[in-house]
């Protein structure tokens, strides 16, 4: 007797449409796979009498290749020396299609028991393909795919991987996406899965409707969605594409909007998203039940807490009887009071608003129940993540150790410390979980690591200073200990220096702070005439300054500094000496009186105030320094140099966040310079300017000389001004006093925008710096003006404040002045911005964290200004991180 029972191939067409038929070599290619067939293919019982039954004798196994036929036995529950029954020979057969190994199989029973199972294996996959994406990177895709080469082929991995790359697109907004998987046949049992992708479009959110609102408009619940609706205007923005998780939060969004207005018994009915037949756009459709409004009735609070008691909870209510009801406020006064009983160590105190609705008075009264909690002592502190930062300097930034009682506010400044280091990413926050018992707090920390190197690179070509280059390189956490490495190197034709600097913020473990800079630079200072750029002086500056900071308490810190150097100021004694020695008609007053070497041995302090709650970027806090150095301590230079600087930050809501910051000084001479000479020197003055004062130049602002040429050929006999600004000489020459103020306020970008590390914001600058003496008018021996001789060796001379003469000066004695020994052209030099007016300026600016680094930009208009002062409308930085 020989009976047969199987699925007679049936599943086999479905999957593969004739790749694989018994016994074929020829290869197939690009055919398709169905994604709906069932994971195990259905049977088909070949009708036989129902008195296939017998005993086991043997069970054989053909047409396995890389499975051992004892692997195939095992699927099955057949065992020789045990009945069958036909029932038993089905079940073998599904439970062999279950393993998803076979692409066909068929059971025989034989005479005398031989059990005959017959397999055909599911090929290997060689590779994957992925064809028509565009969109999406391969790298995007791949990890989604869960198939793999040298896996064994199986359908419901293939619809398993064809879902999770359409769930990609959708998450893009590609809901048009279509996703077709292709198998090729090759040579000894193998394919090819090709995924043929057709992307489509991104789906927009064409309208969104908004039913059942009385009290608002669509457009102002509209404005408070993060979803919006497509429009022209929005081609950089994301918000107008369909998400379905955005749409749960637009929900959150809209409850939240009607809750903050009082309307307590709001809600969302239904939110339905329809996608139009052409795949391209979604209508949204909200239905909103508004309800009445309500006011705020009875705001009573209790306290089982003995050490927070019912008064002072009450004395942190904000809100009061007959006010409109507001969720918002409801959450914040919860967040006030459970951080305010956290500063009397309850650090799991549980605060429960009880409310008592009154429909018909349309009054919200509530409670806030503050419900007994033990006092909590900190049992642990666990940092995670940091894999370069050494784990002391995160402790040594918490204000709480273990074993303390706990504090919030000592957990919120700790944090904001960990945060003002810079060397993780932002938002850190420190979580509170239950200790091993119930008065016992666990405080963990998760870090994750941001580049603290930064590293900044410029080179470039000018026909006046030929080859520039300017590098810098520092390391605010060197070696993982908090420790700043810094490096500078500036070459050009006018400039050169060199600086490294080093700073150790905890000093053997105490918290004491010590650094030191050593420096060279070389400047040469320059002015443009003629269009041509030429160098006026130049300054050699060789020193060193060590500084240490000691804190005086959390706030408050001093830090102290000594510092020497040796300048030596030059000026070329070709073009600005006459007879041996420099000459004011050639170089100006101010440019002789700096000349020479000198030694600055200074000694200074600071006074610093701040409770900032991030250095590198605050939002809240402020910041005050009082800052004072005498130059005297030896040396030849005497001053003493005076300054105060202050900002204050605040959070104004909605992701505002405001600043005002201001500064200014002063430096007094401790010694009498010469006669007509200032005894502060040219390049120990307060300069204003960019980057200080946007809108103006680098020491665009202050005293300055500018020396006008004079064209004598036009009118002879009446020299006329010449005020093409490239023919002009024009020298800052800085001031004893200074001031400067700033208004700024940041500007919150969407979510996409702020992941970019986009950060705009408008200003206005205010500043000035003066009090100079005017520069000695250039006179002879005689005092008389020392004239200058044209071509023809007639005279021509300015007094600074009158136009040129033609009368020619003579001696005490009568006799005439002898010509000059050279031809100089004639010029007059007039003295501006003197003046303590303040110049202002106002603009806009963005701080972009981009993929190179830091970058700032700012577009500035100088609103005030005083006759001399030059103004610059754009300015830029960047630099890299590492």
């Amino acid at each position: 007797m020989k009976a047969r029972i199987g699925s007679r191939r049936h599943h086999v067409p479905a999957l593969l449409i004739g790749t694989m038929l018994a016994g074929a070599c020829a290869p197939a290619w690009g055919q398709a796979l169905p994604t709906d067939v069932p994971a195990t293919a259905p049977t088909t019982t070949v009708p036989v009498p129902d008195t296939v039954s017998g005993t086991i004798t043997r069970i054989n196994v053909t047409g396995s290749q890389r499975l051992e036929p004892d692997t195939v036995r095992s699927y099955v529950k057949l065992r020789p020396g045990e009945a069958y029954n036909r029932e038993s020979l089905d079940q073998a057969l599904k439970d062999l299609f279950a393993t998803e190994l076979f692409a066909d199989a068929t059971i025989r029973a034989d005479a005398g028991g031989v059990i005959t199972i017959e397999v055909r294996e599911n090929p290997v996959i060689n590779r994957i393909v992925l064809e028509g994406n565009k969109r999406l990177k391969e790298d995007k895709i791949r990890p989604e795919i869960r198939l793999a080469p040298r896996q064994i082929f199986t359908r419901s991995k293939v619809r398993a991987d064809v879902a999770r790359i359409i769930e990609l697109y959708r998450r893009q907004g590609r809901f048009a996406a279509v996703v077709e998987p292709k198998m090729v046949q090759l040579d000894q049992n193998r394919v090819d899965i090709v995924f043929e992708i057709t992307e489509g479009d991104k789906s927009k959110v064409r309208q969104i409707n908004i039913l059942g609102n009385t009290k608002f408009s669509a457009g102002e619940l509209r404005s408070e969605m993060a979803t919006k609706q497509s429009r022209f205007f929005r081609f950089f923005s994301s918000s107008d594409t369909y998400d379905p998780d955005r749409l749960a939060y637009d929900q959150g969004k809209l409850r939240q909007f009607y809750l903050t207005n009082g309307y307590a018994d709001f809600r969302v009915i239904s939110a339905i998203a329809e996608l139009t037949p052409d795949k391209r756009d979604f209508i949204i459709t909200y239905v909103v039940e508004e309800g009445e409004r309500y006011k705020f009735g009875e705001v009573e609070a209790e306290s089982d807490i003995r050490d927070f008691k019912a008064e002072m909870v009450k004395r942190l209510i904000p809100m009061k009887t007959g006010d409109w009801y507001d969720a918002k406020r409801v959450e914040d006064t919860v967040d006030s009071i459970t951080q305010s009983a956290g500063l009397f160590g309850y650090a799991f105190a549980q605060v429960e608003p009880q409310f008592r609705r009154d429909p018909e008075a349309r009054t919200m009264s509530l409670t806030f129940q503050v419900a007994e909690a033990p006092r909590v002592y900190v049992e642990r502190i666990d940092i995670n993540g940091n894999t370069i930062t050494q784990d002391k300097v995160v402790r040594r930034e918490f204000r709480l150790q273990e074993g303390d009682a706990f504090n919030s506010f000592l957990v919120k400044r700790s944090q904001d410390r960990i945060n003002s280091l810079g060397y993780f990413q932002e938002k850190l926050e420190v979580k509170q979980s239950q200790g091993s018992a119930p008065d016992r707090v666990i405080l963990t920390t998760n870090l994750e690591e941001k580049p603290t190197g930064e590293l900044q690179l410029s080179a470039g070509y000018s026909s006046l200073e030929r080859f520039i280059i300017n590098a810098s390189i520092t390391q605010r956490n060197f070696r993982g200990k908090g420790q700043t490495l810094r490096a500078s190197v500036d070459y050009s034709a006018y400039s050169k220096s060199i600086q490294l600097g080093f700073t150790e913020p905890y000093l053997f473990d105490r918290n004491i702070a010590i650094g030191g800079d050593i420096f060279r630079r070389d400047l040469n200072s320059f002015n443009f005439v003629n269009r041509d750029r030429n160098t006026t002086y130049s300054q050699v500056t060789t020193g060193f300054q060590i500084r240490v900071g000691v804190p005086l308490t959390e706030y408050w810190q001093a830090q102290a500094r000594y510092g020497l150097s040796f300048d030596d100021v030059t000026l070329d004694k070709y073009r600005f000496y006459l007879d041996g020695q420099c000459s004011p008609l050639l170089a100006g007053r101010y440019l002789c009186d700096a000349l020479g070497k000198r030694t600055t041995s200074s000694i200074g302090y600071s006074l610093v105030f701040n409770n900032l709650n991030n250095v590198l970027r605050p939002s809240k806090g402020q910041r005050f320094a009082i800052h004072q150095d005498f130059a005297g301590l030896g040396g030849s230079v005497k001053y003493l140099r005076n300054r105060i600087e202050g900002a204050k930050y605040w959070g104004v809501g909605g992701g505002f966040i405001f600043s005002v910051q201001g500064e200014g000084g002063y430096i007094m001479p401790l010694e009498k310079g010469a006669a007509g000479v200032d005894p502060i020197r040219l390049v120990d003055r307060f300069y204003l300017g960019e980057p200080q004062m946007r809108g103006f130049d680098i020491r665009g602002i202050g005293p300055r000389v500018k020396r006008y040429p004079l064209d004598i050929t036009t009118t002879p006999g009446t020299p006329i001004l010449i005020t093409d600004k490239n023919q002009v000489t024009d020298d800052a020459i800085g001031g004893r006093y200074y001031y400067m103020a700033r208004a700024e306020l940041e500007i919150p970008l969407g979510s996409g925008a702020r992941d970019m590390g986009l950060r705009p914001s408008v200003f206005v600058d205010a500043g000035a710096v003066w009090g100079v003496k005017a520069p000695t008018p250039i006179l002879n021996e005689n005092g008389i003006n020392i004239p200058v001789r044209d071509s023809a060796g007639n005279p021509l001379y300015s007094d600074g404040t009158a136009t040129g003469s033609t009368t020619l000066p003579v001696r005490q004695d009568g006799t005439a002045n002898p010509p000059l020994t050279q031809f100089i052209s004639p010029f007059r030099e007039i003295f501006y911005g003197d003046t303590l007016k303040p110049r202002v300026s106002v603009g806009f600016g963005v701080n972009w964290n981009s993929p190179f680094g830091p970058f700032r930009i700012d577009i500035a208009k100088a609103l005030l200004k005083e006759p001399g002062d030059d103004t610059k409308l754009f300015t830029f930085n960047v630099g890299t991180q590492f």
